[in-house]
């Protein structure tokens, strides 16, 4: 089946490489067997130069596209604090996780195909105009058209397109939504998904309808090209191959944007 002749074409990516030293949180293994792009942590909220060359070695060999998760400095709080950063500093330190990345890419064979910011600095380039400038500058500076995967509408889409950089809208089969369209806190009771049933009709209808409902109970309209599922849950590995099973039993092409 081609992108021609598929009605549905979605992307699955996962957040990869999310260990330090001895500790590893995510089954990069098994996930790398099932997802189409791998967000790879650089070093700020996460992952470590063994871990990041590992993740790309084993990327390159199942043909996975390997993309850069960069995030705040905040190792301690898994880049989900709310931070500050002035925005040339900011700037700085996006072009300089691309580029630590990008050395293991090149050396698996491969290379870094798109970026894709990390939790805190995600939901703050939704809405923050300056920081959104800020990550894409980092971009720009790490050089090439990187496609910028993040939530259709946002402020960090609306930065890559005037710095003429492609965007890729992304959804969340494992995350509540506002009404707005974007995400509940994580704080907030019922932000994430844990029913493994729940998760798979989400994805079914962000990928075939471009709709979900909302936690209060509104449908809500989602662009996406591609889905995300966290790699941190438990049974993360298990979950995403049940929705790669349903989506290609559905009718949808999962293959990656890039």
């Amino acid at each position: 089946m081609s992108d021609a002749v598929a009605p549905f074409v979605i992307d699955l990516n996962a957040d990869l490489g999310e260990g330090f030293g001895r500790w590893q949180l995510t089954d990069d293994d098994a996930l790398l067997s099932t997802v189409t792009s791998a967000n790879v942590a650089c070093g700020f909220h996460a992952g470590d130069p063994s871990t990041m060359r590992r993740v790309c070695e084993l990327a390159a060999e199942r043909g996975v596209v390997i993309g850069a998760q960069v995030s705040y400095r905040d190792l301690a709080g898994f880049g989900r604090r709310a931070m500050d950063v002035p925005p040339d500093e900011l700037a700085d330190e996006i072009a300089y996780q691309i580029g630590a990345l990008e050395v293991f890419a090149r050396a698996a064979g491969a290379r870094v195909g798109y970026v894709k910011p990390h939790g805190a600095l995600y939901n703050r380039c939704v809405h923050d105009e300056e920081q959104a400038a800020a990550v894409i500058q980092g971009v720009s500076t790490a050089g090439g058209a990187l496609p910028v995967l993040g939530l259709t509408g946002s402020r960090l889409h609306e930065a890559a397109r005037r710095a003429g950089l492609p965007v890729v809208g992304e959804a969340f089969a494992d995350r509540a939504y506002t009404a707005e369209g974007t995400l509940v806190p994580r704080r907030e009771a019922g932000a994430v998904i844990h029913d493994p049933d729940e998760v798979v009709k989400r994805a079914l209808g962000m990928a075939r309808d471009g709709a979900v409902t909302s936690l209060d109970g509104r449908p809500v309209e989602i662009a996406a090209r591609s889905l995300c599922l966290h790699g941190d849950t438990p049974g993360a590995a298990a979950l995403a191959r049940r929705v790669r099973s349903e989506l290609a039993a559905g009718g949808v092409l999962v293959r990656s944007f890039v």
